[in-house]
C-alpha cells in the first residue's frame, strides 16, 4: 500500500489512520508524487488558499476507487490535519465496511485526551467532539467518561512534590510467545542475576538521596519487569529491603510487587514480599484455558494458576490484581469466559483486562500471524462480556490506555473493586507527577508541573549493558538533582 504525500506534513497520523484499516500491509509513505500512480494507492493533498484550504483525497485499492474535494474556513475548521483524518477515515470505512470502535483515534491515551478537551471547554464539548469529529463509538465513549471520572479522584492525590518509584527486574522463566518486551529468559543470563541485583540496589540508594534531598514525596513503588518473581526469595528481600530502609515509605500509598507468572511464585518468595511490607500483588495467568496457556508457552495449567492466588491470600495479601488477554491464539468466546467467570469466582481486588497486541518482535509476529478481521470481531465480543460481568461483579474501570497493532483496534483496562484501585497505573499512564525508574530498561520521567512537560532519563535495556555501563547510568542519574533545582 503506497500512501502519497502532497503539500503538507500530517504523514504521521495520515500513516498510522490507514494502518488501523489495514493492519497487515506493508505501508510506503511517498512524498515525491509521480505523474502516474499505482494500484492499490492513498493519495492525499493539502493547498492553502489564504482563508480557507482544500484537501483532496484520492483512492484507488483493486476495484474500489474513491475520491473527494473539500473546501474549509480556516477560521471555523484550524485543524486541517483533523480535517484530513476525518475525511479519510470515513472514505475507509466506506471501502472496509469496518467502523473502528475508537474512531479514527490512534493515540496511547484517549482518557487523557477527553479529559483535557473537558477542562479546555466543557464536558459535551468534550463529548461531542469524541462522536462527531473523532468518530468514537458509543461504548468507547461511556467507557472513557466512567474510566475518567475514576481516574480523577486518583489524580487529586498527588501534589506538585509527589513521586512515584519503578524498579525494574528485566528477567524471565522463559518469553511468551506475544510478549516484545525486552527481558532475559532465565536459562541463558541466570549468571547475570546477583550482580544485576547488586548493583540495582546501589541505584535504589543513590536515587533515594536524590529524593531526599529534594524533598520529595513518594506515592507509589511498582516492581515491574520482566517478571519480578525470577528472583530468589533472598534477592527478592535484598531488593524490597533496599527500598524499605532507603525510601520514605510514611505517605506511601500503595506498594506492588508483579509476581506474574504462577510458575515462579513461591511460598518463600511470598513470605518475602509479605515481610518487606509490599501491600499489592499482581498474579497474571492472562486464561485459564490450558490449550491456550501451551499456545502462548506458559508452563503453568490454569489449577496451578488459581492454587497461586489461593497461596497468596493465606500469605495475607488482601490486594491481588490479576491479569487476562482477550485475543490469544486458540481462545474462544466461551473459553474466556470461562476464564471471566473463574477468575471472578477468586475474587481478586482488580483485573486487568488487555487485548492482544501484536507487536513486531512478538514470536507470533515473527512466526507470521496476522490480524484477522473474525478474531477482531470475537475480541470485541470478549471485552463486552468482561464490561458487563465485571460491572455485575462489583468492579469498575479505573484506568485505561490503548497499544499499536491491538486486535480490533481495542483497548487495555483495570477494572477495580471501590478503592482497590491501582494507584500507580494511573499515574504512570496519565504522566501525572515524576517517576524514578531503576533498573535496566527502565525510564525516569521528571516532571514539571509548571511547564507540563517531561524530560526522560534512559537506562541501558539489557542486563548486560546496565552492568558493564552502571558509571554511565549513575552519572546520568545526577540530572535528578539539577531538574530540581532549575525547576525551583
Amino acid at each position: 500500500m503506497t500512501v502519497y504525500i502532497k503539500n503538507h506534513k500530517f504523514h504521521y497520523e495520515i500513516e498510522n489512520l490507514v494502518r488501523l484499516f489495514f493492519p497487515n500491509e506493508k505501508i510506503e509513505i511517498v512524498f515525491d508524487v509521480p505523474s502516474e500512480l499505482s494500484n492499490p494507492y492513498i493519495y492525499t493533498e493539502y493547498n492553502d488558499n489564504n482563508e480557507e484550504y482544500t484537501i483532496n483525497i484520492d483512492i484507488l485499492i483493486d476495484k474500489f476507487a474513491d475520491k473527494i474535494t473539500e473546501s474549509f474556513s480556516k477560521a471555523l475548521y484550524p485543524d486541517a490535519e483533523l480535517q484530513m483524518a476525518v475525511m479519510l477515515y470515513d472514505m475507509l470505512v466506506r471501502f472496509t465496511g469496518i467502523k473502528q470502535p475508537w474512531g479514527l483515534l490512534t493515540g496511547v491515551r484517549p482518557v487523557k485526551l477527553f479529559r483535557r478537551l473537558t477542562e479546555e471547554c466543557d464536558f459535551d464539548y468534550a463529548v461531542s467532539k469524541f462522536r462527531n469529529e473523532f468518530r468514537v463509538s458509543s461504548e468507547k465513549i461511556a467507557l472513557t467518561i466512567e474510566t475518567e471520572k475514576n481516574e480523577r479522584k486518583i489524580l487529586d492525590l498527588s501534589t506538585e512534590k509527589s513521586f512515584s518509584l519503578y524498579i525494574s527486574i528485566p528477567f524471565c522463566p522463559s518469553r511468551c510467545s506475544y510478549c516484545s518486551f525486552v527481558s532475559a529468559s532465565v536459562e541463558r543470563t541466570a549468571h547475570l542475576i546477583e550482580p544485576y541485583v547488586d548493583l540495582l540496589c546501589r541505584e535504589l540508594e543513590e536515587t533515594a538521596a536524590y529524593a531526599k534531598n529534594k524533598g520529595l514525596n513518594l506515592e507509589s513503588v511498582y516492581m515491574g519487569g520482566g517478571t519480578p518473581t525470577t528472583l530468589s526469595a533472598s534477592q527478592m528481600k535484598k531488593v524490597l529491603c533496599t527500598v524499605r530502609d532507603n525510601f520514605d515509605l510514611s505517605k506511601c500509598r500503595e506498594f506492588t510487587v508483579e509476581a506474574g507468572r504462577p510458575d515462579t511464585i513461591t511460598a518463600e518468595k511470598l513470605q518475602a514480599i509479605a515481610e518487606c511490607g509490599v501491600d499489592r500483588i499482581s498474579i497474571n495467568p492472562q486464561t485459564l484455558n490450558n490449550e491456550v496457556l501451551k499456545n502462548i508457552g506458559r508452563r503453568h495449567t490454569a489449577q496451578e494458576a488459581i492454587d497461586t492466588f489461593e497461596l497468596a491470600r493465606s500469605y495475607g495479601f488482601n490486594h491481588i490484581n490479576t491479569d487476562l488477554i482477550v485475543g490469544l491464539p486458540g481462545d474462544t468466546l466461551e473459553s474466556f469466559k470461562s476464564t471471566l467467570d473463574m477468575i471472578t469466582q477468586l475474587d481478586p481486588e482488580s483485573i486487568t483486562v488487555h487485548t492482544l497486541s501484536m507487536k513486531r518482535a512478538s514470536t507470533l509476529t515473527m512466526d507470521g500471524k496476522n490480524l484477522d478481521k473474525t478474531e477482531a470481531e470475537i475480541a470485541c465480543e470478549m471485552l463486552d462480556y468482561a464490561a458487563k460481568k465485571l460491572h455485575s461483579c462489583g468492579y469498575a474501570p479505573y484506568y485505561l490506555y490503548r497499544q499499536s497493532r491491538m486486535v480490533g483496534n481495542l483497548e487495555n483496562t483495570g477494572w477495580s473493586k471501590k478503592g482497590k484501585e491501582g494507584i500507580y497505573n494511573v499515574f504512570i499512564m496519565d504522566e501525572t507527577h515524576t517517576i524514578l525508574a531503576c533498573g535496566a530498561g527502565a525510564v525516569s520521567k521528571l516532571k514539571n508541573n509548571k511547564k507540563d512537560c517531561l524530560e526522560r532519563i534512559f537506562n541501558f535495556k539489557y542486563p548486560y549493558e546496565y552492568i558493564n555501563r552502571f558509571n554511565e547510568i549513575c552519572e546520568r542519574k545526577k540530572r535528578i538533582g539539577t531538574f530540581y533545582d532549575e525547576y525551583n
